[in-house]
């Protein structure tokens, strides 16, 4: 088990992973052809986009946390 501090990276990890996936896959399915090479392609793309998506959702989630704080109110108030 990873311990509980650890939370936030697993978090944005796999939701950086699980987005840059279907995002990349979307891509790749639009501009490929579909043939033996279109796994490999889309691969390498998912790859080269989680790159970026994982150190970018650890930016950019605790500046949204503070957003929708923002601008939302508890309920019952």
């Amino acid at each position: 088990m990873i311990p509980q501090r650890y939370a936030q990276v697993l978090f944005s990890l796999l939701l950086s992973g699980m987005m840059s996936a279907i995002v990349s896959g979307i891509v790749t399915l639009r501009t490929s052809p579909i043939d033996l090479t279109l796994p490999g392609i889309w691969f390498s793309s998912w790859l080269s986009s989680w790159l970026i998506a994982f150190p970018a959702v650890l930016v950019v989630a605790p500046i949204t946390r503070r957003l929708v704080a923002k601008w939302t109110k508890p309920d019952g108030s």
